[in-house]
């Protein structure tokens, strides 16, 4: 009988060890999966950000070139209110 006995703790020991390695099957798959799942939410904001970096670089583009050539107008125009307020001051001075 001691035999036996050690033979069914034994067949036990193994099914407990078999279901472990199930479990730990499983477990794997499930963290394999998330681990894609996580990588393709990676790429995808990644690529949303790249995006919207580009999106934003070139509307500071735009900007800048507006306020550039509206700073250039604006010395135009300061530059000839200067020539005729000069050409109203030779005016009065000629008077």
């Amino acid at each position: 009988m001691g035999y036996e006995q050690e033979i069914i703790e034994l067949r036990n020991r193994v099914q407990d060890l078999e279901r472990q390695v199930e479990h730990l099957r499983t477990s794997r798959r499930v963290l394999m999966n998330l681990l894609e799942k996580c990588e393709r939410e990676k790429k995808t904001t990644l690529t949303r950000l790249e995006k919207e970096n580009k999106r934003l670089q070139t509307n500071n583009l735009r900007y800048a070139r507006r306020l550039f050539k509206n700073n250039c107008r604006l010395v135009e125009l300061q530059s000839k209110s200067l020539d005729e307020l000069g050409m109203s001051n030779q005016f009065i001075v000629e008077d």
